[in-house]
């Protein structure tokens, strides 16, 4: 008998392709974004330090969508964008907790999700500067 080559074939090559490509595509999870919303965490991500490494020096992100942009064009064209619109509307829905959790499997009375009013984020005067 001859030996097992350890090459991959047929469908376990391409499931494993794609979990890293899916992991390598990831964004941050809404709870997360919902944590960067807060005021204390918006004000230190839209003013961060320029940083070669990431597309437009870090100057211009979108909170909701935690994307950076090459410039404030390509950031406006985001704004109005399907993406952009979709995201907001997932966001406007209270983020899951624990105890939420504990109420669905019968450790309490169900409570609805609140809506949470969620705008687009206001762009600086960076045109004029």
């Amino acid at each position: 008998m001859a030996p097992r080559s350890s090459r991959q074939t047929g469908s376990h090559k391409a499931r494993s392709l794609a979990r890293q490509w899916k992991a390598k595509r990831r964004r941050r999870d809404l709870d997360q974004i919902h944590g960067d919303l807060r005021p204390d965490n918006a004000a230190r991500l839209l003013h961060q330090e320029p940083d070669p490494d990431v597309p437009g020096s870090a100057q211009h992100y979108c909170l909701h969508c935690a994307r950076y942009f090459v410039d404030l064009n390509s950031m406006k064209e985001h704004f109005k964008s399907k993406v952009h619109k979709r995201r907001l509307k997932q966001l406007s829905e209270e983020p899951y907790t624990q105890e939420e959790a504990e109420r669905a499997a019968g450790m309490g009375s169900y409570i609805p999700p609140k809506k949470i009013e969620v705008q687009t984020q206001p762009l600086e005067m960076e045109e004029s500067g």
